[in-house]
């Protein structure tokens, strides 16, 4: 087998991590409570993003949070939502963890109600 050969079959055979990418944990929102959202989410490193597919629409006060198990952490809010199609980031508080949580959602601070959450892989 010469070296190009070698090469290609060796490529064809290597597995690709799931987010060859370059994203992080990946997850689809769901719309909770009569909303409509959808798109990805994305936890990578200390940053939330939402990607491009991106769609809510709308409520007063929406804010980006954390969750685990269906559970919204209060302390995980990352600010407004100012964008409600498209793509766009949020940070994560310093001393979270974001290994420590499987859920991204859309929380409605003002009436302290879910709008839609993004269970992430």
């Amino acid at each position: 087998m010469d070296r190009r050969s070698f090469l290609v079959a060796a490529i064809a055979t290597t597995a690709m991590p799931a987010f060859a990418g370059g994203h992080g944990r990946l997850g689809t929102f769901t719309g909770v409570n009569n909303h409509v959202v959808t798109g990805t989410a994305e936890i990578a490193g200390n940053q939330v993003n939402l990607l491009d597919d991106f769609t809510f629409d709308g409520a007063p006060d929406p804010k980006i949070a954390l969750g685990k198990d269906g559970d919204y952490d209060p302390a995980t809010l990352m600010g407004k939502l100012e964008n409600y199609n498209g793509a766009s980031s949020f940070t994560i508080p310093d001393g979270i963890n974001p290994d420590d949580y499987n859920e991204v959602w859309v929380w409605c601070e003002r009436f302290s109600v879910g709008l839609g959450v993004a269970p992430i892989g």
